[in-house]
């Protein structure tokens, strides 16, 4: 018998990038303190935050295969860039981001039924941003609660050179191919 599937995220972009597999599952908010460690690497970030998210629920949920996901990013020299929150401070991550590249680092983790933790990295290059396209931006999408303040699976897209990565999925924040093989590997038929 397979076991239910906990997503252990309030995150609509995880839950819809889930829901996509067509595998039932429910949602719960992990507790857990996402400051970043004082030295710690985005990738490692990431990953500590995936595990901690998962493992945060396994008392509450016996028997689940707990699903826990993070997403950090970094500009050229490391800096991590969070989710904006507000149009102030997207427009100063946009302005920042034009011309430069960025990396996404997307953990996720699975806790209860398994222990198994990765990361998938996604490249995404800015393209030149005018002060008027970033404004437009922003006023028709407003992804303030985004990390790089933009949603790639719409107009996000069109402030990029490229984007590389082995999962389309990762850069909205929960990677779909590599989520797969492990469902299967617990039982699950994809498809």
């Amino acid at each position: 018998m397979l076991p239910p599937v906990l997503l252990a995220s309030t995150s609509p972009y995880r839950a819809e990038r889930l829901a996509s597999l067509n595998v039932p599952f429910e949602q719960a908010k992990p507790d857990m303190d996402e400051t970043p460690l004082p030295g710690e690497s985005p990738f490692d970030l990431a990953l500590r935050l995936a595990r901690g998210k998962a493992r945060s629920l396994v008392d509450t949920h016996p028997g689940y295969l707990i699903i826990g996901s993070d997403q950090t990013a970094a500009d050229d020299r490391g800096t991590l860039l969070g989710k904006p929150g507000n149009l102030a401070r997207a427009v100063d991550q946009l302005r920042r981001c034009s011309g430069t590249s960025l990396t996404f680092y997307s953990g996720v983790a699975l806790a209860g039924h398994s222990d198994d933790a990765w990361v998938v990295t996604t490249d995404v290059v800015f393209r030149d941003l005018t002060r008027a396209e970033i404004d437009r931006y922003l006023d028709r999408e407003r992804p303030f609660d985004c990390a790089g303040s933009f949603k790639v699976e719409a107009l996000g897209i069109t402030l990029f050179q490229s984007v590389r990565s082995d999962d389309p999925n990762a850069l909205i924040g929960l990677p779909l191919i590599s989520l797969a093989a492990k469902l299967r590997e617990a039982g699950f038929a994809l498809p």
